[in-house]
């Protein structure tokens, strides 16, 4: 998959999404370069590996290039050498609202305590079905970027929000 993302960002209250999801998968993910708003990154989800590229955000972080491409399970396991310190590990469940699905992550480790969702979206002014577990919008706060997570953990800052 490759193409331009456009994303929406919120905060979770609660725990009412689980019930609602219809699917849930653990996530480990790592970044091999993040800086000036671009990214390599490499994921295992469940038992399936890829590798994907993102450009810098526009529209006040409301979307940005994405390229996105499988790979083998023991290809990412071993890309997971070459990644920066710091490991993202997370359950996302999926979440249908509407015509879109919700991607609730629920984070661990450094990051626990930490649940977000975001909908992806056809374009900026795209509407869609606000589901009720969902709290402030965090679109284009850099803090929420699983790439700036991985750095600055949520952890030592959670007490500023």
């Amino acid at each position: 998959m490759s193409g331009l993302e456009i994303e929406r960002k919120f905060l979770v209250r609660g725990e009412g999404y689980k019930a609602q999801a219809t699917s849930h998968s653990r996530i480990k993910q790592g970044y091999i370069c993040s800086g000036h708003g671009r990214t390599v990154r490499v994921r295992i989800r469940d038992d399936r590996g890829f590798l994907t590229i993102k450009g810098p955000s526009v529209d006040g972080g409301l979307s940005r290039y994405e390229f996105e491409k499988e790979i083998t399970l023991d290809e990412a396991e071993h890309l997971f050498a070459l990644c920066e310190p710091g490991v993202i590990d997370k359950t996302r469940y999926l979440v249908p609202s509407g015509k879109h699905t919700f991607e609730v992550d629920e984070f661990y480790g450094e990051n626990e305590g930490l649940v977000m969702a975001e909908v992806e979206l056809a374009n900026p002014d795209e509407a869609y079905v606000k589901p009720d577990f969902i709290g402030r919008e965090v679109t284009g706060d850099r803090r929420f970027y699983n790439s700036h997570l991985r750095q600055y953990p949520f952890c030592l800052w959670k007490g500023d929000i």
